[in-house]
């Protein structure tokens, strides 16, 4: 598995998609920024991540649209069905070097934190619970675009799709209570209020684990009728 993270962190680092994930995700968290925090003069720093969650519905595909989807198109995939290693230690390695990125993109928010204390004193302890509901609800959007990726050989058809899921996930609670323990946002949103609740980070990771094996199973049945 090891094997798999660097070479899926290299091809990140080593292509643009890294750096436009990274640099886009930035700009616009800059002009949140900007137009909630600085304008209003507030130091409430968590109230950025209310928007970061907008973003990531957007910029997100850009880490998974290609993860599995152009190893179909370029052939690859054959290559991966047949390895000796695992496909749980090669999809758990692909998850693994997005979420990584995602990590680093997460620590590159305090220096918006550095800027308001610079001014004032943001919570720290509201700070931190805002950055952990952020980074899990990160993941379960990694672990979704991920499985998205594995059932078509197209990114942009991959993108589109991930995008309309996560959107999916924002009204389906709004339709039927039936779908109100899917709703994300809804959960996402006390961590910003500065409350960690256990339930939540449960659900949370509940959601990455059950997209994951659904990516396992998927290559499974693929490999099966090759």
């Amino acid at each position: 598995m090891i094997a798999v993270i660097k070479k899926e962190l290299k091809s990140y680092l080593l292509s643009p998609v890294g750096y436009i994930f990274i640099g886009s995700f930035l700009a616009m968290f800059s002009l949140f920024f900007f137009l909630s925090i600085f304008q209003t003069a507030t130091l409430n720093f968590e109230y950025l991540f209310y928007n970061g969650a907008t973003i990531l519905t957007f910029v997100t595909p850009v880490l998974t649209m290609r993860m599995f989807s152009e190893e179909r198109k370029s052939g690859t995939e054959q290559l991966i069905l047949t390895s000796p290693r695992s496909l749980t230690s090669i999809v758990l390695g692909k998850f693994i070097a997005a979420s990584i990125i995602m990590a680093i993109t997460t620590l590159l928010t305090l220096i918006y934190f550095g800027i308001l204390s610079h001014f004032g004193k943001p919570s720290l302890i509201v700070a931190i619970s805002a950055i952990i509901g952020f980074f899990l609800l990160s993941l379960s959007y990694i672990a979704l675009g991920m499985f998205v990726s594995s059932i078509t050989e197209n990114q942009i058809v991959a993108c589109v799709l991930t995008i309309g899921a996560f959107i999916a996930l924002w009204f389906l609670p709004g339709i039927s209570n039936i779908f109100e323990m899917i709703s994300l946002i809804t959960m996402f949103d006390k961590f910003p209020a500065g409350v960690i609740s256990i339930s939540e980070v449960i659900t949370f990771v509940s959601f990455s684990i059950l997209f994951i094996l659904l990516t396992i199973i998927n290559l499974q049945r693929r490999k099966s009728v090759k």
